[in-house]
C-alpha cells in the first residue's frame, strides 16, 4: 500500500509504479473496509452472541443415560421402569412388564423369552431384551454426550464460534464492498445530464451542450485503455464542447504520452479545452500543457475564448501558485464584456468565490471526487464549498463532477463516477 505512494512520489521507473499499484491501492482499499467492517462487527458482537445463547439454551436439554433413559421410555409406554442392574440380564426379561401398549394403542401380551429363544436370537445377531422391547443395557442412552449438541458449542466454545463468524462476515463484506466498488471504475463513469439556466444567454445558444470530464487520473493503474473509454462515452453524447477540468494525469509525458493518445479522438462541434488540475503540477504541468495541444485540446491557462453565444475562460489550478503559475482571474476575465455569459473553468470547486467577484455566470470543476471511497466524502465535503452537482452562490452557479476516474485505489463506493452533460438553457427560449 505504502510502497505504491512512495514509488509514485519519488519517482521510481513506470514499470515499478505499475508492478506495485494494482496490489498496493487495492490493499489500500481493502484496508479502510476491512477495519470499518471489524468497528461494525465488535459493536453487533453482543447481539450476535444474545441470539446464540438464546439458541443453544433451547436446545442444551439435560443428558438421559442409562437406566433412567429406560425408565422414561417405559413411562412414556405404560410399562413399569426396569432397574439398571437388571437390564441385560434373564432376569430383566423375565421381570418384565407383561403387557405393552402397542403402536396401534393395543395391549399385546409379552411372553418371557426361554433360554433357547433367546440363544436363538443372539445366533441370528439380534440381542434379546433389544427384540423385547430396546431396553438392552448396551443400547446407547438417549440424552448421551454429543448427541443434538449445537454447532457453537457451550463456554469459550461459544465465544469462538461468535467471533469467527463476525470475522468472516466483516471480510467478506469488505471484499465484497472492494470488488464491486473497482469494478464500478474499470466499466467507466455514467453519463449525467444536467440543465443549468443562465439569464444573459441569448436564445442562439439555447441547449449548446458542454461535457464536462474532470479526474481521468491517467497512470499506473488506469492507462491507454480507460482513456479510449472515456473518449468513445464523451463522443457518444455528441457535445457541443468538451472541457477537461484537470487532473487528467498521475505522471510524466514520457511515462503516459502514449496512454493518454486516445484523447487526440475527442470530437465536438467547438473543439475541446483543457485547464490545469492540482496533479498536473505534480506531473510537470508545462509539459503537459504542450502535450494536450498537440493532441489537438486547447489549454486555457488563465485565457479566455469567445464562442457564439457566451464567453469561454479557464483558470491555472491553486496548485500552480508553488510555480508562480497559479489562477489569475483578472487575466482571464478582467477585460471582458459583462453583459455577456461566462462560463468558467475551473478544477477546484474553492475558486468559486473569485468567480463571484468576477461575475461569472457558471463555474464548472471537479477535484472532489465526490469522496470517493465512503466515509471519505464527509472530509471531502468539509474541505469544499460544493462536493458535487449543482449549487448558488449569488448570480453564479457552480457544478462540479464526480470525476471520470480515481486516484489511488481504482475504487469508488458511495461516489459513483460520472461524466456530465450541461445543457445551457436561455431564458429567452
Amino acid at each position: 500500500m505504502f510502497g505504491a505512494v512512495a514509488s509514485e512520489r519519488a519517482g521510481a521507473p513506470f514499470w515499478v509504479q505499475r508492478m506495485l499499484a494494482w496490489p498496493g491501492f487495492l490493499w489500500m482499499a481493502l484496508a479502510i473496509y476491512l477495519v470499518l467492517a471489524l468497528v461494525v462487527g465488535e459493536l453487533v458482537r453482543p447481539v450476535v452472541r444474545k441470539v446464540v445463547e438464546r439458541r443453544a439454551g433451547g436446545s442444551d436439554a439435560p443428558a438421559v443415560s442409562g437406566a433412567s433413559a429406560v425408565s422414561g421410555a417405559s413411562a412414556v409406554s405404560g410399562a413399569p421402569a426396569v432397574s439398571g442392574a437388571a437390564v441385560g440380564s434373564d432376569a430383566a426379561v423375565g421381570s418384565a412388564a407383561p403387557a405393552e401398549v402397542g403402536e396401534s394403542g393395543t395391549r399385546r401380551s409379552i411372553r418371557p423369552r426361554s433360554g433357547a429363544e433367546s440363544v436363538g436370537l443372539q445366533e441370528a445377531g439380534v440381542d434379546a431384551p433389544s427384540a423385547a422391547g430396546g431396553r438392552s443395557g448396551a443400547s446407547p442412552s438417549v440424552g448421551s454426550a454429543g448427541a443434538g449438541r449445537p454447532p457453537w458449542g457451550e463456554g469459550p466454545s461459544r465465544r469462538l464460534f461468535v467471533s469467527r463468524v463476525v470475522g468472516g462476515a466483516a471480510a467478506a463484506a469488505a471484499v465484497g464492498t472492494v470488488g464491486y466498488g473497482t469494478y464500478g471504475v474499470l466499466r467507466g463513469p455514467a453519463v449525467k445530464r444536467v440543465t443549468v439556466p443562465l439569464a444573459k444567454l441569448p436564445r442562439s445558444a439555447h441547449g449548446f451542450r458542454i461535457a464536462v470530464v474532470s479526474d481521468i487520473h491517467l497512470g499506473p493503474v488506469l492507462g491507454r485503455g480507460f482513456a479510449q473509454k472515456v473518449v468513445d462515452i464523451v463522443n457518444s453524447t455528441q457535445p457541443d464542447l468538451i472541457a477537461v477540468v484537470g487532473d487528467l494525469v498521475d505522471g510524466s509525458v514520457k511515462d503516459l504520452g502514449p496512454a493518454a493518445a486516445p484523447l487526440a479522438r475527442l470530437r465536438a462541434r467547438h473543439g475541446s479545452y483543457f485547464v490545469t488540475g492540482n496533479h498536473e503540477y505534480f506531473s510537470g504541468a508545462a509539459q503537459w500543457v504542450r502535450e494536450v495541444r498537440e493532441l489537438g485540446i486547447h489549454p486555457l491557462e488563465n485565457a479566455r475564448t469567445e464562442l457564439p453565444g457566451f464567453d469561454l475562460a479557464g483558470v491555472n489550478d491553486v496548485q500552480g501558485e508553488s510555480e508562480g503559475q497559479g489562477p489569475d482571474f483578472g487575466k482571464a476575465l478582467g477585460d471582458r464584456d459583462t453583459a455577456r455569459a461566462c462560463v468558467l473553468l475551473a478544477h477546484q470547486p474553492v475558486q468559486i468565490h473569485e468567480a463571484v467577484r468576477y461575475g461569472v455566470d457558471l463555474q464548472l470543476s471537479g477535484h472532489t471526487h465526490g469522496g470517493q471511497l465512503w466515509p471519505g466524502n464527509f472530509v471531502a465535503d468539509a474541505a469544499n464549498p460544493t462536493l458535487a452537482g449543482l449549487e448558488r452562490y449569488g448570480d453564479t452557479q457552480l457544478y462540479v463532477s464526480r470525476g471520470a476516474g480515481a486516484w489511488g485505489p481504482p475504487t469508488r463506493v458511495g461516489a459513483p463516477s460520472d461524466i456530465t452533460v450541461v445543457e445551457l438553457a436561455s431564458r429567452e427560449a
